[in-house]
């Protein structure tokens, strides 16, 4: 894989997952809400995913996720159905308690499953990997050397974005003290991870 080929792929990817989507929004709402500390697990899934989509596309697999396609929609209802719960959840969290006690830390593995379903179950992550990618790289000459090289890269321009973006919401989250500031913030971070749900379940 040349460096070209490398750098024409992390560009379109860094422009493509920069900007604001269902994943996006569920994991800055999760931090406006929660904080940065127990996001670890939602965004190692949420790389892992990509990086499976990148596979599949590489490799000449997408007809295995064709074949498949029911599991990858019971997949995509059971992320939008937790991510509506959480949006409820979040809408009605209570604000009297010290910001570090608010809300209660979720479980690991729960979040790691719901980064899953959302990133799998992305239509905008999907036709990027099944539809653009092609466009810009000649898969049918990708060896296995150079799909390591593409999942390295998909890993370190996923990573800064998406710490970027828990940075960004972290600072924000710091200027909410009062429990006022704290309600809208839960209710602000209920609306995008409920907007999360409704724009995956309609694509």
């Amino acid at each position: 894989m040349t460096l070209g080929a490398l750098a024409l792929f992390a560009i379109t990817l860094f422009v493509a997952a920069g900007s604001p989507g269902p994943s996006v929004a569920a994991l800055v709402a999760r931090v406006l809400s929660r904080g940065h500390r127990d996001v670890l697990p939602f965004l190692a899934a949420m790389w892992l995913g990509e990086a499976l989509w990148l596979t599949l596309a590489v490799f000449g697999l997408v007809a295995v996720a064709t074949t498949f396609h029911a599991v990858f929609i019971v997949i995509k209802w059971a992320g939008i159905a937790y991510l509506g719960y959480l949006a409820w959840k979040m809408w009605f969290a209570e604000t009297e308690t010290t910001g570090e006690e608010l809300p209660q830390t979720t479980s690991g593995w729960k979040m790691f499953l719901t980064g899953m379903s959302i990133t799998i179950g992305n239509p905008k992550i999907m036709m990027f990997y099944v539809a653009l990618l092609p466009t810009i790289l000649d898969l049918g000459s990708i060896t296995v050397v150079g799909w390591a090289e593409l999942t390295v890269t998909l890993l370190l321009v996923l990573a800064v974005v998406d710490l970027s973006w828990v940075f960004l919401a972290s600072k924000a989250r710091r200027l909410l003290k009062s429990p006022r500031a704290m309600k809208i913030a839960n209710r602000l971070s209920a609306g995008m991870i409920g907007g999360a749900a409704v724009a995956i379940a309609t694509r």
